[in-house]
């Protein structure tokens, strides 16, 4: 009787035991589990945050490339910023020192759209060129202020060359479409007998719109370079937790040939 009831206890302390190390085991298996899913995201957010730092992280020499590309690219984006706000200096002190002076004493910054203009007409023109109390727009072609009221007869009159009643409608979307875009005292200009200034002026717009051109470019390939070097991270990350080692990516490349091998160290 004695030692029925000695295995009567120790049979439920065995169940016991086996259900609580089952569950032991169940636990160490999610969490090592959660440690792999934890380790396969870090590298490619490491490398989406600084490139190369994912491959590092797994001791993949090709991390230094991520990096070294990465500081090339910011260091060039700097230096063209830096030459496109210089020359851009340069051209609006040469603007106003040459061609807006004479018509305002202080210099006012405006939109870029007016510096364009500046570039193709020689002159703005008068904004008023009535001598009288009556308003008249400028009517000289060659001016920026005279293509506006050109471009506004074309687009409101019947006959460009024919003026309506200046009471009527047409004349007063005309009149209207000119004050709208039509440059103002207050930012007229004249390159008049500074041709030289003005092909200097050219000059450095160019320079400085291809400046900021570049720096563009160099920030569309620096989101490149992260995002490549993040799916590499994430490539070389998931390959390695199903093979249960680190997996190692091999690129060739060459004219009209391309290839990417994966392998895994025994």
């Amino acid at each position: 009787m004695k030692r029925s009831a000695a295995l009567v206890v120790l049979v439920p302390l065995a169940f016991v035991a086996n259900a609580s190390h089952a569950q032991t085991a169940d636990s160490a298996t999610a969490a090592t589990d959660s440690l792999i899913r934890a380790r396969i995201f870090l590298r490619p957010l490491a490398s989406l945050l600084v490139p190369g730092t994912g491959q590092l992280l797994a001791h993949q020499d090709r991390g230094a490339v991520y990096l070294a590309a990465e500081v090339y690219l910011v260091s060039r984006f700097v230096q063209l910023d830096r030459e496109a706000v210089r020359e851009a200096n340069r051209f609006k002190a040469l603007a106003f020192d040459i061609a807006r002076r004479p018509y305002l004493p202080t210099q006012r910054d405006t939109i870029f759209e007016y510096f364009e203009q500046m570039e193709r007409f020689p002159e703005s023109g008068r904004y008023d060129a009535g001598s009288g109390s009556g308003f008249v727009p400028e009517s000289d072609p060659r001016t920026y202020n005279g293509a506006v009221w050109l471009l506004a007869r074309r687009t409101y009159w019947e006959d460009p060359n024919v003026p309506p009643d200046p009471a009527s409608k047409p004349y007063q979307n005309a009149l209207q479409f000119y004050w709208d875009h039509a440059i103002g005292p207050s930012f007229q200009w004249s390159w008049r007998d500074h041709s030289l200034e003005h092909q200097v002026f050219r000059e450095s717009i160019r320079r400085s719109d291809d400046a900021f051109r570049r720096a563009q470019n160099q920030v569309g390939l620096l989101l490149a370079n992260h995002i490549v070097s993040a799916v590499d991270a994430l490539i070389s990350a998931r390959l390695a937790a199903v093979a249960g080692r680190d997996a190692t990516i091999r690129t060739t490349v060459a004219p009209g040939f391309a290839q990417v091998r994966f392998t895994f160290p025994f």
